[in-house]
This record gives structure tokens, C-alpha cells and sequence, in this order.
């Protein structure tokens, strides 16, 4: 199949080929239209007082999202009865590593560099069997001892315009890109793998949370949701969507609740420290060019960027599913985006009453 460009490609075997050459078109149909504003903030002129300024934005927009979650909670009596089942086999410790299974990990992973790097990484992969031994031990003494190394855990942020017609003078139309050190995200890959498995050997992940997981994707999600409205068409029944979305959702993840998840699900031991270390005193800074803010600190969420950040929110989400059924309520969700559905006649309020009763709960 080719597009418009005549450039060739099988969506229906390569869905990755389709949405990247798709995004690709629609950015170039946008920027023609809207102008070569770009989806950076090269038009403004980089300094480290931009920077600071970008910075406390970020940092501002995530701390007043909390301060409202907690100010909503603060006078409600919380249900407590919504716990993550916990799996007959716990995981107390990681495998540690071997010379092979962290050759093929570092083979695949992208030559993306950041400016935390000593090294541009695609020198450092170019000659990594020069110093394999030393990374394989690093990697081996984090996983043994529960320790996530201190070097890893600040991020370099860059602004992104989130649409190319928006104004590059407003900071909320920027999102924050994470870029992490390239040997902080292969120890996440060995232990995302371990971690994948215990999942999905336990069954602990929600079923019906399409993102990021193997064999579910948008598609899956679409389809199922689709299926149910043809099954309420035919029925001449009515169908009520209500669309879901959680702002700054990765940056406002609460490091104590997602403990407490990873520890219901079975992690103890070394592992739980080591997701404990990984997730304390982290540090970001934003950079533009050759200038950069100072180095500020989290107090909560999931380092976007990251391998393990998708994963650990779809844990982190794992009581949603709990609270919907108990409101007899049909959903599906991706990632932070969340659908519930229900059908209902008209002659019939009990559907409604439930899908809001619902919706206060959550």
C-alpha cells in the first residue's frame, strides 16, 4: 500500500509504520496551514531565566493539581474496602543478570542521548564490549541490594508545544519531555522484564486496561467498546459514553499509594526497595540549548520518558476497575484515559442513577 507521498507501507501488519507515517502527514498538513511555528520553543530565545520559568510551571501546574485532590478528599470518609488482590507468589528478590540477557538489551535499546550522558551513546554502544563487565556488575549490584543509583534519577526536561497553530507564548501549551541517562533506562529494561513476567504470570493486571501491554492496544480497546454499541443498536437500546481523562496524570501518581499497590501485588524484599529508591528524590531540570534551570525535586508521579513509568501507572490504577463494577458500570480504559458505558431505555433511570453514582465514586 503506499500513501500520498508514494511512500510504501503495510498498516495492516506494521500498525507502528501506520501511525508514525500518519503522524507524519498530519504534522506537515498542520504546519502548512498554521505556519512554520514549530512544536518547540525555538522561537523564543533560549535563557536560563526562560528555563526557570518553564520550570516553576511544571512544577506549579503538578503541585496544584495535588493540593485539589487532596482539598477534595480531605472532608470524605475514604472506602477502604477497594484493594489490589494479592497473588499466592510473591517476588522478593530480581534474577540477577547475565552477560547474554544484557547484551541483547543493550543491543536493542534506542541510541537516544542525554546531556547527563558522559558519552554520546551511540559511541557508547559502538564500544561497549569494552567495558560490559563493569556496566553488567552495576546492573547486577542495584538489583542485589535494592538501590536505584542516584546518577539516574534526574531528567532533563525540554518544552514541547503541544500543537504547532498554538502560542508559543503561553506556557500551558507546552508539555514537558522527559530525557533520562541512556544506562538509567537499560537497568529499567531488565527490570521491566522481570516485572512483566510476575504480572503477567499472576494475572495482575487489569483486563480490561489496554495500554501498554502486549496483545492490547487501541484497537482492542475501540473494538470491544464498538462491539457493545452494535449489540445495544440491535437491540434498539440506547448507549451512554462517558469519557475519562485525568490531567498531568504520570506527575501527580502518589509514590505512597503506588507503594502500597506494588506491595498488595506481592513485590517485598529487595524488589520493593528497589521501586522504593527508584522512585525517591528524584530531580528534574529544564533545558533549552545551552542553557538550562536549576535542578528541582519531585514529590510525586512517574518519570515520564521512562520504561518503567507506564507500567507502574497501570499498576497504580489497578482499584478503578473495582470501584466500577461494584456500580455495575461497562468500561474500558487506556493508559490514564478512561471510558465507561452503560445501556439504558428510556424508560429507565436506574442505569443513569448508577453510571453517576459511579462517577462520584471515582
Amino acid at each position: 500500500m503506499k500513501d500520498g507521498s508514494g511512500v510504501s507501507f503495510n498498516g495492516l501488519h506494521f500498525p507502528r509504520c501506520l501511525v508514525g507515517r500518519t503522524a507524519e502527514l498530519l504534522k506537515t498538513m498542520a504546519d502548512s496551514e498554521a505556519g512554520a511555528v514549530g512544536e518547540d520553543c525555538s522561537q523564543k530565545t533560549p535563557s536560563n531565566a526562560l528555563c526557570e520559568e518553564f520550570a516553576a510551571h511544571f512544577k506549579g501546574k503538578v503541585d496544584t493539581i495535588r493540593r485539589n485532590i487532596l482539598s477534595s478528599i480531605s472532608n470524605k470518609v475514604l472506602d477502604k474496602s477497594e484493594r489490589v488482590s494479592i497473588p499466592e507468589e510473591t517476588l522478593d528478590s530480581f534474577v540477577l543478570v547475565e552477560a547474554e540477557t544484557l547484551n541483547k538489551v543493550f543491543s536493542s535499546a534506542r541510541p537516544t542521548t542525554c546531556v547527563l550522558d558522559p558519552i554520546p551513546t551511540s559511541f557508547f554502544k559502538q564500544f561497549y564490549g569494552s567495558f560490559s563487565d563493569e556496566i553488567l556488575t552495576m546492573m547486577n549490584f542495584s538489583l542485589q541490594t535494592g538501590v536505584f543509583p542516584a546518577a539516574f534519577k534526574r531528567a532533563v526536561v525540554r518544552p514541547l508545544l503541544k500543537k504547532s497553530n498554538l502560542d508559543f507564548n503561553e506556557l500551558n501549551n507546552y508539555r514537558p519531555v522527559s530525557n533520562l541517562p541512556f544506562l538509567s533506562k537499560i537497568l529499567e529494561k531488565l527490570v521491566l522484564n522481570q516485572l512483566n513476567d510476575f504480572i503477567n504470570t499472576n494475572n495482575v493486571l487489569e483486563k480490561f486496561q489496554s495500554g501498554f501491554r502486549v496483545n492490547h492496544s487501541t484497537e482492542t480497546a475501540l473494538l470491544k467498546i464498538l462491539n457493545y454499541f452494535r449489540g445495544n443498536y440491535d437491540k434498539r437500546k440506547l448507549t451512554v459514553l462517558v469519557l475519562l481523562d485525568l490531567s498531568a496524570a504520570f506527575d501527580t501518581v502518589d509514590h505512597t499509594i503506588l507503594l502500597t499497590h506494588l506491595q498488595q501485588i506481592g513485590l517485598s524484599g529487595a524488589v520493593h526497595r528497589w521501586f522504593t529508591s527508584y522512585l525517591t528524590d528524584r530531580t528534574f531540570m529544564v533545558s533549552l540549548d545551552t542553557c538550562s534551570s536549576r535542578v528541582l525535586g519531585f514529590t510525586c508521579g512517574v518519570p515520564q520518558g521512562s520504561i518503567l513509568g507506564p507500567v507502574l501507572f497501570n499498576l497504580y490504577m489497578l482499584p478503578l476497575g473495582g470501584v466500577i463494577r461494584r456500580h455495575g458500570v461497562n468500561f474500558h480504559s487506556y493508559a490514564d484515559d478512561t471510558q465507561l458505558y452503560i445501556s439504558v431505555s428510556p424508560d429507565d433511570s436506574r442505569s443513569m442513577d448508577a453510571l453517576f453514582n459511579c462517577i462520584l465514586d471515582i
